[in-house]
């Protein structure tokens, strides 16, 4: 979906869930749904996004493979429906929740808050994340949570510089936390989420100062 635009000095508002509001499934419908976003639960964490196909989907849900093919479309949709549901109390979070994250606080408090619990949750799910930007690139970029969130993010840069290319920024803050990367830090650097976050403070001192 795309994200409503917004008011400069108002807080984001976006109706959940993250795809919209979709057409009622019959019963058989839902509970193939159901079972096949299991099914892909389970893969994934035993198995690793590496495993992550569509018949093998099918297998471990009971399902045909062809209704998970009309289902879904291909692993970076799935993936993503997966995200989503996870998304959606994160989302709550900034559009709702207390403050420094939620409505009330100054922008800048807010960004700061946004970018530290978007760090945590990127690295709470880094696995599935990442599975989405190796099955397809871009998938991630399109994805309803990304847009979200740069929309979030690029409406708190806009309340703190009107002047500022706030759609760039939001991008530019966000990508530090591209899940590649922050499975690098947290890996093969060893950095801890406590580290990351200390960068994205000076990042945010540097690119809107």
């Amino acid at each position: 979906m795309t994200p409503p635009k917004e008011p400069r000095n108002e807080p984001l508002r976006i109706d959940l869930p993250l795809a919209g509001q979709p057409a009622p499934e019959r019963a058989d419908a839902a509970r193939n749904r159901r079972r096949i976003l299991d099914a892909a639960a389970v893969l994934l964490e035993e198995q690793g996004p590496a495993c992550l196909t569509m018949n093998a989907v099918a297998k471990a849900s009971g399902i045909g493979v062809g209704t998970v093919y009309r289902r879904f479309g291909d692993v970076a949709t799935l993936l993503i429906a997966l995200l989503d549901e996870r998304e959606q109390a994160f989302q709550q979070s900034f559009l709702s929740g207390p403050p420094p994250l939620g409505p009330e606080a100054p922008p800048v408090e807010r960004l700061r808050a946004f970018l530290h619990a978007y760090a945590e949750y990127v690295d709470e799910l880094r696995d599935l994340m990442l599975a989405v930007e190796v099955s397809d690139p871009r998938a991630m970029y399109g994805s309803g949570p990304y847009r979200i969130c740069h929309t979030h993010v690029a409406m708190l840069v806009g309340q703190m510089h009107p002047e500022a290319d706030a759609a760039l920024l939001a991008d530019l803050l966000l990508a530090p936390l591209r899940p590649s990367l922050v499975r690098h830090l947290r890996t093969e650097r060893g950095m801890s989420v406590e580290r990351i976050k200390g960068g994205l403070d000076a990042l945010l001192g540097l690119q809107l100062m």
